[in-house]
Formats: structure tokens, sequence, C-alpha cells
């Protein structure tokens, strides 16, 4: 395996391997001695396992990391804690451990490693300091009567769990509003990336599936390699709303796409739309931007002081759409200022 991904890296005329290690031991010594501008990392390796080298090399030698393991069911929680201790992003072995066929993956490994290596060190060490410790008490749970206000729908990629958890983690679970969140994600960390919500955050939040009454108190995380859609049902409260999953072609080279919730969403319920766009490389959320705007909806865009990637922020705040440009830790207050609004 190592021998395959430094022939995909080395191909790349970017790029340049300088070493290799055989075991987390080595791993450490050679990045502490070597200093390389990224690093991909296995989590199944010996001596000691990828969380410890992770862990240690983010307290002694901040490096930018990106995970390259083996995908199975579980493994969901493991990219999950990895990004917690540090990680800028993460590529599933989608073959398993022993991946013959990881050439697949080429173009992905390549482009997030130039990703990767763009990211400034000291402002993302900055934000995942503050996604750890900025929480808030807990308040009293939602009343299941209450009716759905407000549509909030999160938009992120690179950079985007760390950014998302600590918004959740603000909002309080009173609020009389419904959660959208897509995330740039494969399949198999959904799931995952929703109970780490649930778990750290104060509402619960779920993997949506088809068919879902979209509840004022609840968050939504759209499925791997499915648009998440709204549409209307009248025979339900909360003004009828659903959830609809679509294999639609690719919007902006990707499903889901941050784009079709947001058009969706203001298209269902407009004007009462509020659009946040967070820290990832390319434009998606653009168009949906646009939508929320002409509907009549709100649009805060992650600030570039505090985005990881400042892609698409950065084409929304450009074309004139946000309303609010602030940094990560003020999104939530933001939202919450505007679901109150009358």
């Amino acid at each position: 395996m190592q021998k395959m991904i430094e022939e995909i890296i080395s191909s790349d005329p970017g790029l340049e391997v300088i070493d290799k290690a055989k075991n987390g031991e080595e791993a450490i010594e050679k990045i502490s001695r070597l200093r390389p501008d990224v690093v991909t990392l296995d989590i199944n390796i010996p001596d000691p396992d990828g969380f410890s080298v992770l862990k240690e090399v983010m307290k002694r030698n901040p490096t930018r990391i990106v995970v390259l393991s083996g995908h199975t069911p579980q493994g969901g929680p493991g990219m999950m804690q990895a990004l917690a201790l540090g990680a800028i992003d993460f590529i599933p072995k989608t073959s398993g451990e022993i991946s013959l066929d990881i050439h697949k993956l080429k173009e992905q490994i390549i482009s997030k490693i130039k990703i990767a290596a763009e990211v400034d060190l000291k402002k993302f060490l900055l934000n995942l300091r503050l996604s750890r410790f900025d929480t808030v008490k807990p308040q009293t749970e939602i009343a299941a009567s209450v009716e759905l206000k407000k549509l909030v729908v999160i938009g992120a990629s690179t950079g985007g769990p760390n950014a998302i958890l600590q918004i959740m983690r603000n909002i309080p679970p009173t609020l009389p509003a419904a959660f959208l969140i897509v995330q740039h994600m494969p399949e198999g960390f959904v799931l995952s990336f929703a109970e780490r919500i649930s778990l750290e955050a104060k509402i619960k939040a779920k993997e949506a599936q088809q068919g879902d009454i979209v509840s004022a108190g609840k968050a939504y995380v759209a499925a791997a390699g499915y648009h998440m859609e709204l549409e209307k049902n009248s025979n339900n409260r909360n003004n009828g709303l659903r959830i609809k999953l679509t294999q639609g072609p690719p919007v902006n080279f990707v499903r889901p796409s941050v784009s079709v919730t947001m058009e969706s969403a203001a298209l269902a319920f407009c004007p009462n739309i509020i659009g946040v766009i967070l820290t990832g490389i390319g434009k998606d959320g653009l168009d949906g931007a646009r939508t929320i705007k002409a509907k009549g909806g709100v649009m805060i865009a992650q600030d570039q002081a505090t985005s990881i990637v400042f892609g698409m922020p950065k084409v929304v705040i450009d074309e004139g759409l946000a309303d609010d440009v602030v940094p990560i830790d003020k999104i939530a207050r933001k939202i919450i200022q505007n679901v109150n609004e009358d």
C-alpha cells in the first residue's frame, strides 16, 4: 500500500514523497525531524496506532495530516475521532486495508493533499481548540408541539465537521427551527457524524431518511450519495414538510449538493429560510444562496479568518449574497437572532 500511495503522489509534478514510516514510533520521529508539509496517515498501523500518532504529533509538532485509512461500516466513529484529534481531512480506502484498486482514488488523494498543503496551520489549530471548548449549558428539550418557524440549511466541505459541531453545540434545544446539514462526506460516515452531533449538541440529529418529517428542534444530515430535498405534505403538522432523497446527477461535482438542498428548502418554505455557508473548496452553495436571497431568506457566510478553506464562503460573499459574514464562533448567535426575529 505504501508503494502504491507513493506512486500516486509522485505522479503529480507538484508533489514529492520525502519519506515513509513502517510503524507509529518511526512516524512520530520522522515527522518531528523532517517537518513535512503534509502527512498521509493510516489509522491501522502498529506501535502505536494512527490515533496515538495523530495525538502525539499534534501535541509535539502540529502538522497537516490527511487520514487515508481502510473503510468499514464501523469506520465512521474512527474518522470523527481523527478529525477531533486534528486531522484536516480523511480519505477512506473503499476496498479495505489492502485496496489494490486504490488507483481509483488517485485524483481524490492528490486533490486533498494539495488542499491540506494550503491550510493555514495556525488558524486551523485555533479553530480546533475553539471547537473543543466552545459549548453551552444544557437547556430544556423543545416541546413536540412547537411549530416550526425557520429552516436553517448549513453547507460545508473541507474543515466542515468540526465547524458544524461548534455551531450545533451552541444552538438551544428550544429554538423553533429545524436544521438541514449538508456535509460532503463519504458513505459510511454520515450516521456517525449525526450521532456525534446528538452527543455533543443540545438537539437531536439523525442521518436523513426518505419521508422524514421535518420538526423543530431536530437536525437532519444529508445521506452520502443522495441529494436532500424537501416536499410539502399537508397531512402532517409543522407546515407539512418532509425529506425527499434523490439520486439525480451530481451538482458542482458532488452529491449531496448544498445548492440542491438550499434551493428546495427555499421553494418549500420561503421566506423563512436561513442559509449558512461554511469552510470548503469549490462553489457548492452559490446557486442555493441565490435562490434563498431571491425568495426573501437570509444568508450567513463564515469569514476568511476562521475558514479552513475559504472557497465556498468566498464565492457567496463575492457575489454579494451574504447578509452577514462572521467568524465561526459567532455563527450560532447569528442564527438564533435571525430565528427569533419577527
